[in-house]
């Protein structure tokens, strides 16, 4: 199936620079090759060296089957387990959303929340929440993988690294589209149990209902809102966070990727991630307030909730998100390039520009 992505990747700008990039005629090219620029007559020193200890840690090719699974899996760990792991916070953040009369903020919602159903009140949500996002973090991260291989297959080694920006976009909102397919009934059920009193306590529960009242419609009303949370959410995510690991070892790690340790590339993932989260939370914020006034509502329409909610409405429960989601966020880029180490999967650099394009920088 993705036997022509494995191909795309061998050139792709987005490979580990201790690869060897192949033309049809057989020679390496580009700045991300493990051979010397033009006009180097031998090969670069210590990158042979670099090569052989980077293809004996790595338990898959950059751009192979194995390597987009590997990914995959990566996602499901990443956003399954941070996703549940904040499903009391979320909890409160939904109610704050939809009855803001009741929940007043943030603390006062803890409050109330644990006086009428005890502490066990704050998982509610917490099965269908686990479930959706793994299936969201596969789709998310798999995906995410393989369109921008794709992409830049398609725009070619310079024009790739030139807007590689607009790749990071594209690929991530193609992936997202498939993402919230998985996540929507899900999400839907989860909205039901924390947001209508007396609905259901499981997951169990609240199918039958949602489909006795609602028909199959009911798990899927929200995919539309849920879109316009989730891709320029995921975007940013994305983007975001790509370019901010460049300029922070651009301008403020203070030695290049290739000399810090595992730990230290970690804890620069983290920072860019929370970095990226909070500018996440800032711009998908208005659609996810929709998406849950939509779910809480039977028989409501986005186009309804918009209106009776009004512009400040969309803004409800803001600061918990910019919580939950710059710490979400940071915690799944940590997870996800966790999990790369761990598991021995290639993990690239940022791009650096092609020997071809310095060429013509320094013919200008």
């Amino acid at each position: 199936m993705f036997s022509s992505f494995f191909q795309a990747a061998k050139n792709s700008p987005f490979k580990t620079p201790f690869s060897q990039a192949q033309c049809d005629e057989g020679k390496a090219v580009g700045q991300l090759s493990a051979y010397p620029a033009v006009g180097q007559s031998g090969p670069v020193v210590g990158r042979e060296i670099a090569a052989a200890a980077a293809a004996s840690t790595d338990s898959c090719e950059f751009g192979s089957n194995k390597y987009f699974a590997l990914c995959g899996i990566g996602g499901i760990l990443s956003c399954g387990t941070t996703h549940t792991f904040v499903v009391p916070l979320d909890l409160v953040k939904c109610r704050l959303q939809v009855d803001p009369a009741k929940y007043k903020n943030l603390v006062h919602g803890f409050k109330v929340t644990v006086a009428e159903e005890g502490a066990v009140g704050l998982a509610k949500g917490w099965f269908p929440t686990l479930i959706g996002y793994s299936l969201q973090g596969l789709c998310k991260f798999g995906f995410y993988e393989v369109f921008k291989i794709k992409y830049a297959d398609i725009l070619g080694e310079e024009n790739a690294y030139l807007y590689r920006t607009y790749i990071y976009l594209a690929a991530s909102a193609s992936a997202e589209v498939f993402a919230d397919i998985a996540l929507a009934p899900f999400e839907a059920a989860k909205v039901k149990i924390q947001t209508v009193p007396g609905f259901a306590n499981t997951f169990r529960e609240a199918v039958p209902k949602m489909l006795s009242e609602e028909g199959i419609g009911a798990f899927y009303k929200g995919l539309v809102p849920l879109w316009m949370r989730q891709i320029p959410y995921t975007m940013m995510k994305f983007a975001c966070f790509e370019r901010t690991v460049e300029l922070l070892y651009k301008y403020v790690v203070p030695k290049p990727r290739t000399e810090c340790s595992k730990g230290e590339q970690l804890i620069v993932t983290f920072a860019a991630g929370y970095i990226a989260g909070v500018f996440c939370a800032v711009v998908s914020h208005p659609a996810d307030v929709v998406v849950s006034k939509l779910n809480q509502s039977k028989g409501a329409s986005a186009g309804s909730v918009v209106k009776s909610l009004g512009f400040m409405g969309m803004w409800n429960g803001l600061t918990p998100r910019i919580i939950m989601i710059g710490t979400l966020t940071a915690l799944q880029w940590f997870i996800y390039d966790g999990v790369k180490v761990a598991l021995g999967i290639p993990r690239p650099p940022p791009p650096e520009m092609p020997a071809s394009l310095k060429a013509k920088e320094k013919n200008k």
